[in-house]
């Protein structure tokens, strides 16, 4: 297909074409029964908000690697706008209050991804060489970002590192397939979780003591929005990101003339610059009074601009090459695999009830998004505890799978 060939060539045409098909997702995936409730159970809405817009492009229906939406709308606006809104709701003294086993337990969890990431990377090295060549370790990279942090750190590893939007898309099929693989094991295993302790001789009891601790605040200032509560969010946090790019240039460009190893770290990027300092000043805000902003949705906002960009990226790739490196999937295995053998060992040294292990791996796997499901197969109190833990990750997957990035880009020889 040649750009010229696409039959919808305005950008606004396209945008109310990605609008309408991210409301079909989520109007179906909300089905609570039938044919829809029993698709998304073997299809996540996820997954499709890639591949819908990717199959409009591979038939030519749109031009999305031509297209303005994504770059620079979605990737220089929406991206950092939705960093800011989803770390602005995280409780750090809430989630330091839950105890240094846990924590210890949910750090030795991101460890064993970043680990196993060169893990990986190494073993597919010496099996099949062609799995890591090229841009693989940039996917990776940007797997990272997902699987320490959640979908909004991915794609910003996937600017940073500039990941070509196919191998990117390959990752995402890494991702939803293998990531929901092992919750499925995470929510088998929790119906067993007493036996599991009883022979493992872990103390439970802080279980109990952690839930009533914990699920009060979004009860307590939950309310419906009025226009001015959705006007502060929004100047929030396009205010943020205008004062990141307003920053960003100038210090992607000091670093630049005065600094010779800065590029080796990607700071002479000004885009780098603009996502670290938007997830800083959303982590920072989160201390102050404006965190009760979520109890008007600021989260539920950031996660739509978020899938927004999501379908922006998607409608860039191509589904014919989608599929045609299986081998990543072994990768993926061997990389998921480290991390559960790291996260078991500590567990058996620091004799943690198994719903610490759970939540530990599934808060960086899954994130705030599915933490809460697994959280809740142990006991329907503890779903706050996975929310908590699980946006976290935000605040540190993009630090975290930068480090990882570098580390891969050198073992590729970048």
């Amino acid at each position: 297909m040649t750009p010229r060939s696409a039959l919808i060539q305005n950008d606004i045409v396209v945008f109310g074409l990605i609008a309408a098909t991210l409301a079909g997702v989520f109007w179906t995936s909300s089905r609570p029964r039938g044919f829809w409730k029993g698709f998304h159970a073997w299809v996540p809405a996820l997954l499709l908000c890639y591949l819908l817009p990717g199959i409009y492009n591979s038939i030519g229906l749109i031009d999305g690697r031509n297209s303005q939406l994504y770059d620079p709308i979605a990737r220089d606006a929406l991206l950092p706008a939705a960093l800011v809104l989803l770390t602005l709701s995280i409780d750090l003294r809430a989630i330091l209050r839950l105890g240094p086993r846990l924590l210890a337990m949910y750090a030795i969890a991101s460890a064993g991804i970043m680990l196993g990431a060169v893990v990986a990377f190494v073993a597919m090295r010496a099996i099949h060489p062609a799995t890591v060549a090229g841009d693989t370790w940039a996917g990776m990279a940007a797997l990272a970002g997902s699987w320490i942090g959640g979908s909004a750190n991915m794609l910003a590893m996937r600017e940073v590192f500039a990941v070509d939007a196919t191998t990117f898309a390959r990752f995402v099929v890494v991702d939803v397939g293998i990531g929901y693989l092992w919750m499925a094991v995470l929510i088998f295993l929790a119906g067993r979780a007493p036996a599991i302790d009883a022979r493992s001789g872990a103390d439970t009891a802080p279980l109990e003591r952690l839930r009533d601790s914990i699920a009060g605040f979004q009860a307590e200032h939950a309310r419906i929005p009025t226009l001015a509560d959705l006007m502060v969010i929004v100047g929030l946090a396009f205010g943020t990101v205008a004062a990141a790019h307003a920053v960003g240039a100038p210090l992607a460009g000091w670093f630049s003339d005065n600094a010779p190893w800065a590029a080796r770290l990607s700071l002479t990027s000004s885009f780098v610059w603009v996502v670290l300092l938007a997830t800083a000043a959303g982590l920072a805000m989160s201390f102050t009074p404006l965190r009760r902003l979520e109890g008007v949705g600021a989260s539920t906002l950031g996660t739509l601009l978020l899938f927004v960009l999501i379908a922006c990226i998607g409608m860039q790739m191509d589904i014919a090459a989608l599929f045609d490196r299986p081998w990543l999937l072994l990768l993926g295995l061997i990389w998921i695999a480290t991390h559960i053998a790291l996260l078991w060992l500590a567990a058996r040294l620091l004799r943690v009830p198994f719903f610490h292990f759970a939540l530990a791996s599934q808060s960086n796997i899954g994130g705030p998004a599915s933490a809460p499901v697994v959280a809740a197969a142990f006991h329907p109190a503890l779903a706050p505890v996975g929310v908590l833990l699980g946006t976290l990750g935000y605040a540190t997957g993009t630090y975290l799978a930068y480090v990882t990035g570098l580390v891969l880009r050198q073992l590729a020889g970048g």
